[in-house]
């Protein structure tokens, strides 16, 4: 019984310090906009924003992330663990695993916590702003131990069925004595970090959280490499404090708030009948919509999976009461969703830029002709089979005098300059300099919350629970860069990226080829992992062999993002398919239905990022 009050306490506190997140998110969205209008207004921008928002993301991240740990909201690879029916094993081993680092997180952080209590420890500019820095290390110190009480009670929980999965546990225990001794018996620093790449693969495949798998990896690297464990933990301290410690990592929750308040204000739907009203006309002029909506979408959240998951629900009824096929309706949906991660602003794109250290406003200007180029190619798609009569894409209840309800002239002037604001505030003010992307994210997010409070779309207690679902949401994605930044310090040691170069040369590989092997790779990994893992794991392999070789980073960022936007529309993981399958109440519609409508769009895609590796200009022509 009091095991059971402990564990109801511990949850207590990590719903309350995702509050606390919450706060401090809407606070962040409120600075920030001042800032902009103290600086319109009063041609000077209010002192410490740039150091506060800095020091407020990692504290953000750990007052959320035990949420995201009681709830089992990490980022992590299910595959595995659906197939052999959630087994016990597999959950044991991961819960170690990620309970051993946060402890190792804790361990690391409290001396630099006293020392900075100590010492006065501040961020900033003396004699013009400063912050102390213990209130982030006293935030890590508590998220992190918080996190580990949460999976040691896993753990307590998942070792009383273990032996019910013996064989996968003796499977396991194998596989780790043979990286024990794969590590042992590496002598230089490149063949230990070729050893942990298979680790963290291993860890990924397994069902380890994407986070605490990077994490480890490092760890473990690091450690045989300087053969001191303490210098592993110490990286993990470091990480943790330093390594989401900017200005412009503010943009990825400010980005995920906005996107979560327009998907809940039914600007999808509100996209998808404005875009009717211009192109319902045309043959296949449904489809064609559908592909426009959800570019207007994309250039507001810049979240395919929410693209995906909307418009399953908005566009594929209708494109399915009008003739088109299940399959081909829900696939067009599906494939359409990819622009959501290449028209700006995207996400992923923000994470490249951060992680690459390149301007994330050249990579959203580098993605608009490709993303242009994709959604007219999806239109011309719609186009040949409806033109062609395909059984694939039309039944033959297929009309093309069959139209959408008619949208009265008041009802397009009532929803439609929204959704232009929106547009053109986010995109106009990124492309014309007027703001950076995180200056963008946060006018987004202030925008978007007042047009759809004013059109009655969400009263003031769902917005608390989209900002509290906003900053759970970017805990994870936080934290898993978090984690990159400790395996890139690790392949950074290891030499790996320059062995690779070398190989290069040797073998007389040109940059085209290169990528290309790159882009299959990375293809073939969106089959087993999801796009921020694939992002997270690959650049800082792929990144400075292109560099070497004389790439342009841009355009390498575009195609590293197509190449993973591939993968959201291939089995078996395949995240935006499993999306619309989640959004749709049709049990006669299979996974595998929905795979192979969107599989031409995924050919399509794929083309279309071959394209641009043999043709750069068409990337970097706007530059």
């Amino acid at each position: 019984m009091t095991q059971k009050y402990f564990h109801m306490l511990f949850l207590y506190l990590s719903r309350m310090n995702a509050f606390l997140a919450a706060a401090l998110l809407g606070f962040l969205v409120l600075l920030i906009n001042l800032d902009i209008v103290s600086r319109t207004l009063f041609d000077g921008s209010l002192p410490g924003v740039t150091e506060i928002i800095a020091l407020a993301i990692p504290v953000l991240v750990f007052l959320a992330l035990p949420y995201q740990v009681s709830g089992g909201l990490l980022i992590r690879n299910n595959y595995f663990l659906r197939k052999g029916g959630g087994n016990s094993a597999l959950e044991l081993f991961s819960n170690v695993v990620s309970m051993a680092i946060s402890v190792g997180i804790s361990i690391a952080t409290m001396p630099l916590l006293l020392s900075a209590i100590d010492s006065g420890e501040f961020f900033g500019t003396p004699d013009v702003f400063t912050i102390s820095v213990w209130p982030l290390r006293l935030a890590i110190l508590f998220g992190s131990l918080l996190v580990a009480i949460l999976f040691a009670y896993k753990v307590v929980e998942d070792w009383r069925w273990s032996l019910v999965s013996s064989q996968t546990a003796v499977t396991l225990s194998v596989f780790i004595i043979s990286i024990g001794i794969l590590f042992n018996i590496a002598g230089s620093n490149t063949e230990i970090g070729s050893v942990s790449i298979v680790l963290l693969l291993w860890l990924l495949i397994t069902g380890v959280p994407v986070a605490f798998s990077l994490l480890c990896t490092g760890v473990v690297g690091l450690s045989f490499m300087k053969h001191d464990l303490g210098i592993g933990v110490d990286v993990l301290g470091m990480v943790s404090a330093s390594a989401v410690s900017s200005y412009v990592f503010a943009a990825v929750p400010l980005f995920v708030l906005m996107g979560l308040i327009v998907a809940s204000a039914n600007i999808g739907r509100d996209s998808l009948r404005v875009a009717y009203w211009f192109v319902g006309f045309l043959k296949g002029g449904l489809g064609i919509a559908t592909v426009g909506a959800n570019a207007i979408f994309a250039a507001i959240t810049g979240i395919s999976i929410a693209s995906a998951a909307i418009f399953s629900k908005v566009a594929a009824p209708e494109l399915i009461a009008r003739g088109f096929t299940p399959k081909f309706a829900l696939g067009l949906v599906a494939g359409s969703s990819v622009l959501g991660m290449l028209i700006p602003p995207s996400i992923l794109l923000i994470i490249y830029g951060i992680i690459a250290e390149v301007s994330i406003n050249k990579l959203f200007v580098a993605a608009v002709i490709p993303g242009l180029l994709l959604a007219f190619l999806l239109c011309l798609v719609v186009v040949l089979c409806v033109t062609l009569n395909l059984r694939f894409a039309v039944t033959d209840r297929y009309h093309l005098t069959e139209e959408l309800p008619v949208i009265s002239i008041s009802e397009i002037l009532r929803v439609g300059p929204p959704i232009f604001l929106l547009v053109a505030c986010i995109v106009g003010g990124i492309y014309g300099g007027i703001f950076t992307p995180t200056e963008a994210g946060a006018v987004g997010s202030a925008l978007s919350c007042v047009i759809a409070l004013s059109l009655g779309r969400i009263k003031v207690k769902k917005l608390i629970e989209l900002v509290f679902s906003a900053a759970s949401t970017t805990s994870s994605l936080l934290f898993m860069i978090i984690g990159a930044s400790a395996f890139g310090l690790m392949l950074t040691l290891s030499g790996i990226p320059e062995a690779l170069g070398q190989v290069a040369q040797v073998t007389g590989l040109g940059l085209t080829t290169y990528v290309c092997l790159y882009f299959l790779i990375v293809v073939f990994l969106g089959t087993i992992l999801d796009s921020t893992s694939i992002l997270l794991v690959m650049v800082p392999i792929g990144l400075p062999v292109v560099h070497a070789m004389g790439g342009d980073l841009i355009w390498f960022g575009i195609v590293t993002v197509i190449g993973v936007e591939v993968g959201l529309l291939t089995p078996p993981l395949g995240l935006s398919i499993y999306a619309i399958k989640a959004s749709i109440d049709d049990d006669s519609i299979s996974l595998g239905d929905i795979f192979r409508g969107a599989s031409p769009f995924a050919m399509l895609t794929f083309l279309v990022c071959l394209l641009l590796i043999f043709n750069p200009n068409l990337c970097l022509v706007l530059l």
